[in-house]
């Protein structure tokens, strides 16, 4: 296994950290800190190993957090209704 470039891992999570929301693909993210290609897959692909990014469908890599991961939604209580009494008119 080669080594991660921590200075690059550094830099890749500072750009993520300072903007939340941020969704970018590889060469994106190679432009932006201008990291070598292959330099710029292993750290990602380090990220991504530590949960701290997620690959989407479109090959884009965003932040892991609390609202891109699907949350189960809480169950609603069915109140129980009871059968009406009826009284007889006197």
């Amino acid at each position: 296994m080669t080594p991660v470039d921590y200075n690059a891992m550094a830099r890749i999570r500072a750009e993520y950290l300072e903007m939340p929301g941020m969704s970018l693909t590889l060469a994106q993210v190679q432009r932006l800190c201008g990291i070598e290609p292959s330099t710029c897959r292993m750290v990602l692909d380090s990220l991504v190993a530590t949960k701290f990014l997620h690959v989407k469908a479109g090959g884009a890599y965003a932040r892991l957090t609390a609202e891109s991961t699907p949350r189960p939604q809480p169950a609603k209580a069915r109140p129980t209704v009871a059968s009406p009494t009826y009284r007889r008119a006197s």
